[in-house]
């Protein structure tokens, strides 16, 4: 598939534009290793970080324990010490500044829609001061609905005063996916993201799917 012309690319955040996984990881391991149990492994990490912080809470326990503990609060605690370490391990993808820049370069909009919420996503993107120029940035409490919905995908291209259809939305997830195709747009895969074992891809529907950043920037630029 020869790349189109695109007047804007959107990216999902965690698992997409930021490897958030490491400080993901250090503060679903900080609550569970406070309740006694044994951290969570990278690779289990990486595969459950696109479902939040629940999901991660959950990967620690046991059936039993998931009904007799109070998750919420678990929860809670996870994202009170997630919210003070946004910026520790968690960095752009290689090859992702260099995307970063080829767009802006190139007046080609970029922009961010997530379903993080905006109390971490805002503050966590203010501090990746090498991806400049973010034109957009839709959280999962901008709206009152969230991906795999297309309004969010809609009220980024507006932010930017750009068509759906000359957009490209690139993420790891398939909400991601529907989500973009939901809105018109064109859909790639970032296959460098936090993909599950299980998940097979070619079911996603997505136009295209992308190794790395670097990949996504020679077919952007071909």
């Amino acid at each position: 598939m020869i790349a189109p012309r695109f007047s804007a690319v959107l990216f999902d955040l965690d698992g997409t534009l930021l490897d958030t996984a490491p400080d993901l990881g250090a503060a679903a391991n900080h609550v569970l290793q406070k309740i006694g149990k044994t951290a969570l492994s990278d690779s289990i990490i990486r595969q459950t970080a696109s479902d939040g912080a629940l999901a991660l809470i959950k990967a620690g326990l046991t059936e039993t324990e998931q009904s007799e503990l109070d998750l919420p609060e678990l929860r809670q605690q996870l994202l009170d010490f997630y919210s003070q370490h946004l910026y520790v391990g968690t960095r752009p993808y290689n090859g992702m500044v260099e995307l970063i820049h080829w767009l802006n370069k190139k007046n080609i909009f970029w922009g961010v829609v997530t379903n993080k919420p905006a109390f971490l996503t805002e503050p966590l993107l203010a501090q990746v001061t090498e991806l400049p120029n973010c034109a957009a940035i839709v959280s999962a409490d901008t709206l009152p609905v969230k991906k795999p919905h297309p309004e969010p995908l809609w009220h980024a291209c507006s932010q930017m005063n750009v068509d759906a259809r000359q957009c490209l939305y690139v993420g790891d997830h398939i909400r991601d996916i529907e989500a973009g195709r939901n809105a018109g747009m064109k859909t790639a895969i970032a296959g460098w993201g936090y993909i599950a074992e299980s998940d097979v891809l070619s079911d996603w529907q997505a136009d295209i799917t992308m190794s790395d950043p670097h990949h996504l920037l020679r077919w952007l630029s071909h």
